[in-house]
């Protein structure tokens, strides 16, 4: 790699840390500030790019706008105000079960956009729902929950490049949660939630240090 290049990747790394070391979990938003569609269209963009085992994405990602069904979310989830006071809520769900089906979906989907007969893939078809009957029911749902904080991931890092203010919660009835939103009928299970919005000026969290493992105590380097 040139040196040129190799200093601009630099940059970009340290504007990466920059911004990371700007946000927190916000606990005030200002419920007067919402978010641009352009930016919404940012943010959904970097959850679709999420990486996810074998691609498969078995999450989906519901996006709660309507004021009146936040305040029904907000009463069991520990009467949080990152709920309503956020611009929007973004509540990530796991399929209930992975099937056979999720694997024909995405491998008719990786046939349309690779321009290929779907039966060029058939062993690693065959391959995965091999492994998915070696499963339990109990197995394949744990699996599937874990992937969506990959989703998440993506979300809180692109919204501290945009300088948009974000906290992930688990502080929520799961059950409760599933009722309001209608959530068995599409088999979904919602697994972690992230407000997203601006600060208030309030929130005194924002000017505390950050508050992190020393990097000696995190990483232990195997040579």
């Amino acid at each position: 790699m040139k040196w040129h290049k190799l200093k601009k990747h630099r940059i970009l790394e340290t504007e990466l840390i920059k911004n990371l070391k700007w946000s927190y979990a916000t606990k005030e938003f200002d419920p007067s500030k919402t978010l641009t569609k352009t930016d919404l269209k940012i943010i959904k963009e970097a959850i679709q790019l999420s990486p996810s085992s074998h691609g498969l994405q078995p999450y989906k990602v519901l996006i709660v706008e309507n004021p009146e069904v936040k305040a029904h979310l907000k009463q069991v989830a520990w009467g949080q105000n990152q709920i309503t006071d956020a611009s929007h809520l973004f509540v990530f769900c796991s399929y209930q079960d992975l099937t056979e089906d999720h694997i024909d979906e995405l491998f008719d989907l990786k046939a349309t956009t690779y321009n290929k007969e779907k039966s060029t893939f058939q062993g690693y078809i065959s391959f995965m729902k091999a492994g998915l009957k070696n499963k339990t029911p109990e197995a394949r749902r744990i699996w599937n929950s874990r992937q969506v904080y990959l989703g998440l991931a993506n979300l809180l890092n692109v919204c501290a490049e945009l300088k948009i203010d974000a906290c992930p919660m688990e502080g929520f009835d799961t059950k409760q949660f599933g009722e309001i939103l209608d959530l068995n009928s599409k088999g979904l299970d919602a697994i972690v939630l992230a407000a997203v919005g601006y600060r208030s000026k309030q929130d005194q969290f924002q000017h505390f240090p950050k508050l992190k493992k020393p990097k000696n105590s995190l990483f232990e380097i195997i040579s």
